[in-house]
């Protein structure tokens, strides 16, 4: 499969994996060598709130896999703003997964919250990966800011419900085929990411569909399947839906037993 490139960084996956909600360590390392992802996203208040240990932060220094740490859990662009910033001091990178929360029900971003802060920590040399709703004019402005890179939910996060507004998506596809494009949030199914890579997304990041599998190594394993085979698609070109049947095989004429000749 080709290669997606982020900001310069040549990554060997177009799966971006989570890696809070495992039932353990090693369940952890298990699904990370199953799914063999381009990026590992990690939150620096939820994974020390947690108090995960230094086990966890071995296994995520073992594998030598480019770490996006992110914001979750922030629910203004100020405490999104000082994450951001005790993150680049911890892991040593610009990059970012900005989330501010805005509904706590949903967990749906505040878009006035993110493109405020986004603005800042473009200022502030970030390279912004947002974490947003679908929303068309939204996605206008965080390009205008200085966004690269786009993260539009597919469902609420950790719903499983997979990609909720198919057109939607779409749309941000065709307005802006230069931008990076990463489904990220409500993914459950393998068939759910192979489906965002179907309509041209460049990468999936997913995390409670695996963590919370009955087996997370085998599931991880079957969305970097699913993901392969989605973007293989997306790149053979796939056939337009229509209304009306064609027949797979031509007719030259009616088969002889039609005309009466036995």
């Amino acid at each position: 499969m080709d290669q997606l490139t982020l900001a310069g960084t040549q990554l060997s996956s177009r799966l971006f994996l989570g890696t809070a909600q495992y039932p353990s360590p090693d369940a952890l390392a298990k699904a990370i060598e199953a799914a063999q992802p381009g990026l590992l996203t990690v939150s620096l208040r939820r994974e020390s709130a947690a108090g995960k240990g230094q086990k966890f932060w071995e296994i995520i220094k073992g594998f030598n896999i480019p770490v996006l740490p992110n914001t979750a859990g922030c629910h203004s662009a100020q405490e999104a703003v000082t994450t951001a910033e005790m993150a680049r001091e911890v892991f040593g990178t610009n990059w970012i997964k900005l989330e501010v929360i805005g509904d706590d029900y949903t967990l749906q971003p505040d878009p006035f919250a993110l493109l405020d802060a986004a603005e800042t920590l473009i200022q502030k040399d970030f390279t912004v990966f947002p974490y947003m709703t679908d929303d068309l004019v939204l996605a206008e402005k965080l390009i205008a800011t200085g966004c690269h890179i786009l993260m539009p939910w597919g469902a609420p996060i950790g719903s499983g419900r997979g990609l909720n507004n198919p057109y939607a998506l779409k749309l941000l596809r065709e307005r802006f085929p230069e931008i990076t494009l990463v489904v990220d949030a409500g993914i459950g199914a393998p068939s759910h990411a192979a489906a965002a890579m179907e309509i041209g997304y460049d990468a999936v990041l997913l995390n409670t569909a695996v963590a919370k599998a009955g087996d997370p190594a085998a599931m991880a394993g079957a969305f970097s399947k699913a993901i392969e085979a989605g973007r293989a698609a997306y790149l053979s070109g796939i056939i337009a839906p229509q209304e009306s049947a064609t027949p797979s095989t031509p007719l030259i004429d009616k088969p002889l037993w039609h005309q009466g000749s036995f």
